[in-house]
């Protein structure tokens, strides 16, 4: 089964809410990117022909988190295809029932051209601390282990974690594909970001793909901020 991965492991996140800003931006970075992450905030302003518009330029993925039940979650990743993404995203808690579901809808898509589904583990915004209450007894490190494993016992091979456990997870689960959004180069504001690390420092623990946003969407040259990313990610 082929299943989707970037040649250039940099995601652009472009969440911003203009659907002709996210044109430009797209056609400003595609050189210097991989492919583009879209999240509720642009899918929900502009829905299909947007998401169709931003797929011809380049790997679009498709990042609304989806965490319902099992139908529900198989129409939503099936809708995501659809429109064209090349990857989504579900959350790991949605449980064994789910996510097996979804590794065989994977590989009924990837017949048709190659998609990837990545499962969430724990969002790079929290802290151990700022975690809902019932998860605050185990260490985020050890959470993202055990729902690392689940997702790839149930059939799927992506994940989504923050560059502090993707060490971990690369030397548990080798064949892993683990995309790692909280990348900032030295310097930069971590912005609502808690588990950070610089883009050479993520790719050298093993992740296979970076997201990055504001650092590129914010800049008053995106093309040039993009490009400073691409340079970097070549000393890994």
């Amino acid at each position: 089964m082929s299943r989707a991965q970037l040649t250039n492991p940099i995601f652009l996140a472009v969440d911003v809410d203009s659907a002709d800003r996210a044109i430009e931006l797209v056609r400003q970075t595609r050189a210097f990117v991989g492919g583009f992450k879209v999240g509720p905030r642009l899918a929900l302003r502009y829905g299909e022909p947007l998401l169709k518009e931003i797929a011809r330029h380049g790997n679009m993925f498709v990042d609304n988190k989806y965490f319902d039940i099992p139908n529900t979650m198989l129409s939503a990743v099936r809708a995501s295809f659809d429109v064209g993404a090349a990857f989504c995203t579900v959350h790991a808690q949605a449980g064994r029932e789910a996510l097996s579901q979804l590794a065989e809808l994977e590989e009924e898509l990837c017949k048709i051209r190659p998609f990837r589904i990545l499962a969430v583990t724990i969002l790079t915004s929290f802290k151990q601390h700022t975690l809902a209450p019932v998860s605050q007894a185990m260490p985020i490190a050890e959470q993202a282990e055990v729902l690392a494993k689940l997702v790839l016992d149930s059939g799927l091979t992506g994940l989504v974690c923050s560059p502090e456990e993707v060490e971990a997870l690369r030397q548990r689960f080798p064949n892993a594909y683990l995309v790692t959004p909280g990348v900032r180069l030295s310097g930069e504001k971590h912005g609502d970001q808690a588990r950070v690390s610089d883009p050479v420092t993520a790719l050298q623990r093993g992740a296979s793909a970076l997201v990055v946003g504001r650092p590129i969407y914010d800049s008053q040259e995106p093309a040039l901020a993009a490009k400073t990313y691409y340079e970097e990610v070549q000393k890994a």
